[in-house]
C-alpha cells in the first residue's frame, strides 16, 4: 500500500521547470483576461482628441473625465436604467434559484417515479431549443408580456444546466439518511427542502446565482425583442441602443442634413461610451470576490473522489 501511494506521488509530482511553465502560462492567460478591461478604463479616461489622433492606448496621453461628465449630465436616464438592471437581476436571480433548486431536488429523489422522464425533459432543451420565433410568439401572443418587466425575467430564470448542477449536488452531497429521518419525524417535502436542504446547499446556490446574475446583468438581447418603452430599458440595453443609434446616424449623415463635424460634436463621445461599459461592469466586478469561495466549491462538488 505504501509503495502504491509513493508511486502515485511520484507520478503526480510537478518538477520546478514544469511548475515555472505552468505559472507563466497562467500569468499570460490572466493578463489576456484583464488587459481588455484595463484598455476600456483607459479609453474612458482619455481625452477625445487623443483618441482621434493616437487611437486606443493602455496609458492615456491626456487624462480627461469628459466621458464621466457626459454620464453625469445623463444621470436621470442612467439611474433609471441602472435601477431597472438591479430590479431585473435581483428578482430574476432569486426566482431562478428557487425554480432550479426545487426542480433539481425533485430529480435527485430516487423515490420519484417520473424522475427519468423529467430528467430527459430537462436535458433535451439544453441541446435542442425551440427557436427564437417560438419563444417570441409565446411571450407576446400567449402570455402578452411585451413591454413588461416579466419579459426580461422569465426567459432566463430557468436553465437546464443549472438544474442538472443542483440535481448532482443534492444527489452526491445531501445524505439520504437526513431526508429519511426528517420524513420519519413527520416533515413534508417542502419543510425538508426549505429547512434542511437549502441551508446545506449554499455552495451550489451561490454558483447558479452567480451564473444567473451575470446573465441578467449583461443581457441586452431580451430587451431588444420585447421592450419598446425607454423607461424599461436595462443598463446593457441602453448602452446597446446608444451604439446602434450612433452607427446608424454616422452611416447616414446626408439624411441628417448636417456635416460630419457637426454630427460628431453632437454624438456621445468614445470615452463616454467606454465609461458606460465601466459603470455597467463595475457592480459585477465588486460582487464576484464575495461569492468566489462558494463558486469554486460549488463547481467541484460531485467530482470523482478517492
Amino acid at each position: 500500500m505504501r509503495r502504491y501511494q509513493s508511486a502515485i506521488v511520484r507520478f503526480t509530482r510537478v518538477g520546478p521547470f514544469s511548475n515555472l511553465l505552468f505559472n507563466l502560462a497562467l500569468l499570460i492567460l490572466s493578463a489576456l483576461c484583464i488587459i481588455p478591461f484595463i484598455l476600456v478604463i483607459s479609453i474612458s479616461l482619455s481625452a477625445e482628441e487623443t483618441i482621434q489622433t493616437y487611437g486606443y492606448r493602455l496609458i492615456p496621453k491626456i487624462v480627461s473625465f469628459d466621458g464621466y461628465a457626459y454620464l453625469y449630465r445623463q444621470r436621470e436616464v442612467m439611474l433609471r436604467a441602472f435601477g431597472m438592471s438591479v430590479l431585473v437581476t435581483g428578482a430574476g436571480t432569486v426566482l431562478g434559484i428557487l425554480l432550479c433548486s426545487s426542480m433539481g431536488y425533485v430529480l435527485s429523489r430516487l423515490e420519484f417515479k417520473l424522475r427519468r422522464f423529467y430528467t430527459w425533459l430537462v436535458f433535451i432543451p439544453m441541446i435542442f431549443s425551440g427557436g427564437m420565433v417560438a419563444g417570441y410568439f409565446v411571450m407576446t401572443q400567449v402570455l402578452h408580456l411585451r413591454n413588461s418587466p416579466l419579459a426580461l425575467i422569465l426567459p432566463l430564470c430557468v436553465s437546464s444546466f443549472n438544474i442538472i448542477i443542483c440535481r448532482t449536488f443534492f444527489r452526491t452531497t445531501i445524505p439520504d439518511s437526513v431526508v429519511e429521518s426528517a420524513t420519519m419525524d413527520g416533515a413534508g417535502h417542502w419543510t425538508i427542502f426549505f429547512r434542511i436542504v437549502l441551508p446545506l446547499s449554499l455552495p451550489v446556490l451561490a454558483t447558479i446565482g452567480l451564473f444567473m446574475s451575470f446573465g441578467y446583468w449583461n443581457d441586452w438581447f431580451t430587451s431588444m425583442l420585447y421592450i419598446d418603452k425607454p423607461e424599461l430599458l436595462t443598463l446593457s440595453a441602453y448602452l446597446n441602443r446608444i451604439l446602434e443609434n450612433i452607427s446608424y446616424i454616422t452611416s447616414n449623415t446626408q439624411m441628417a442634413g448636417i456635416t460630419q463635424a457637426e454630427l460628431l460634436a453632437r454624438l456621445p463621445r468614445e470615452s463616454a461610451r467606454m465609461a458606460i461599459v465601466v459603470i455597467s461592469v463595475l457592480p459585477i466586478v465588486c460582487t464576484y470576490p464575495f461569492f468566489q469561495r462558494y463558486f469554486v466549491s460549488g463547481l467541484t462538488i460531485g467530482a470523482v473522489k478517492g
